[in-house]
């Protein structure tokens, strides 16, 4: 049975590998490190643990510590320098809290430090697959945090929200849990006195996505509702059941779990299968390298199962190379899949409107049948 509900998350039947999403400040006040709060939670994991589940702990708080310990200001934030710095030492407090912390309980804790590109990247991305499993496999628990210390702008995942469901695709967990500072997802701002709690989402759609608040009300975090609706989209295409619970009172596994309070995001289909995991895989990508734009036509012949070839293509926008992730558009603009293409961006402008037949003379050499395969395609 597939999980149908926050219960679930805590039926090792139901849901062997959680992903537990641990934000900057549940883990960190204004007195510093809430260390009595995460001994609770360790214990909950260590509970988890032993009921025959693995767990995978997404944890912020690095930049955080750091600053606390250099005297930063602006929570190490004021600037990409700062933050650095701030991760290089907080990094070190915050992997040895969590060893000593699980250590009490006899678990080994491994820390794994990881950048976009190495969750983009698909072969890094089937190395932390790799590492991630022979770490369960070995009974340790995995802490994994993004490596701040090094990661520029650029090549930023930004927040732990997204962190954590593409970490779940990797590691192939039933469901990720993510400890926010709010009982889940709310129809408006949860401060208005008529605000009602979802229990449950099939699908994020447009209207999911307004109730969504961007900002991260803490101040240290970097996240906010926005990047956990952008999480569960990334879980629900690798068929991942993503929920939202509070983490700020004692025992919050237990709370969500046992009372279930919090906001259920539920995939519309499962996904299974090689073919299917390197779908979730290009679906889940943050960053694309150009855009294609497509006609009406072409954009029913995609969700028919259909390639892209050039005949439907209308524009074609940005620098890429061949096996390049790009997005696929309709001609209203609305991203309708994710590829990866046959053919420079040079190659595509050149190509695009015109008919397969016409594709040897146009590039001088015998052309590949299609722009982006279907195989390489994922509809969202």
């Amino acid at each position: 049975m597939p999980i149908a509900r926050l219960a679930d998350l805590a039926d090792p039947a139901e849901c062997p590998r959680l992903v537990v999403k641990v934000g900057s400040s549940l883990l960190v006040g204004p007195e510093g490190v809430r260390r009595e709060w995460l001994a609770g939670l360790v214990g909950e994991i260590a509970v988890a643990r032993a009921r025959g589940q693995d767990v995978i702990v997404v944890s912020s708080g690095s930049i955080a510590l750091g600053a606390a310990r250099l005297g930063l200001d602006k929570g190490g934030r004021g600037s990409l320098a700062d933050a650095q710095a701030a991760a290089a030492v907080g990094q070190i407090a915050l992997s040895a809290l969590w060893a000593e912390l699980l250590a009490a309980h006899r678990l080994t804790a491994a820390q794994l430090l990881l950048t976009l590109d190495d969750l983009e990247d698909r072969r890094r991305y089937l190395n932390a697959t790799a590492t991630l499993t022979r770490l369960l496999d070995a009974g340790a628990v995995p802490v994994v945090n993004e490596n701040d210390s090094v990661a520029t702008q650029e090549i930023r995942f930004g927040d732990n929200d997204r962190l954590a469901a593409r970490v779940a695709q990797a590691a192939q967990a039933s469901a990720v849990l993510l400890l926010s500072d709010v009982d889940g997802l709310y129809d408006r701002n949860p401060a208005d006195p008529a605000a009602r709690r979802l229990t449950e989402v099939h699908g994020i759609t447009a209207d999911i996505h307004a109730m969504a608040d961007g900002g991260s009300g803490s101040g240290l975090g970097s996240g906010g509702m926005t990047s956990k609706l952008q999480a569960a989209e990334i879980a629900e295409r690798a068929g991942i059941v993503l929920g939202i619970a509070n983490g700020t009172a004692e025992r919050p596994l237990a709370r969500a779990t046992c009372e279930e309070i919090g906001t259920l995001f539920l995939p519309r289909a499962a996904r299974r299968g090689k073919a299917a995991a390197r779908k979730a895989w290009l679906g889940g990508r943050l960053r694309l390298k150009g855009a294609l734009t497509v006609d009406s036509g072409a954009a029913q012949a995609l969700a028919g199962g259909s390639s892209l070839l050039a005949k439907g293509i209308t524009a074609v926008d940005g620098a890429f190379v061949r096996g390049d992730a790009v997005t696929i558009r309709d001609a209203s603009g609305a991203v309708v899949a994710h590829g990866l293409v046959e053919y420079d961006a040079a190659e595509c402008t050149r190509l695009m409107g015109r008919h397969t037949r016409e594709h040897a003379e146009l590039l001088g050499y015998a052309p590949r049948p299609a722009i982006v395969h279907r195989d390489q395609l994922v509809l969202l």
